[in-house]
């Protein structure tokens, strides 16, 4: 099965987790961008290539439920978001 670097690296983060979790806690150690400044302007071409690698993730995690590689296993609560964890078809496709 084919997947973008996205939702390689974040299918493998989720596999390897010792427990079910949120997809987006894993996001700050996959976005490649650097994290802008507090204080930059919306425009600033750091923040605005951070936010577009923020919704690349977010779009690798959705794909990654839709192509039944991941399973939500708690749904959010109101409190947190999802919990999920790799489907066997999720570990197969990272070998």
């Amino acid at each position: 099965m084919e997947l973008n670097t996205h939702e390689r690296a974040l299918l493998h983060a989720v596999s390897q987790a010792p427990a079910p979790a949120a997809m987006s806690t894993f996001f700050p150690a996959l976005n490649r961008a650097v994290p802008p400044e507090v204080h930059a302007p919306e425009d600033d071409p750091v923040r605005l290539a951070w936010a577009e690698e923020q919704f690349a993730l977010y779009g690798a995690s959705v794909s990654l439920w839709q192509k039944n590689l991941v399973r939500v296993v708690q749904p959010a609560n109101g409190e947190r978001p999802d919990l999920v964890e790799a489907t066997d078809a999720g570990r197969t496709a990272l070998a």
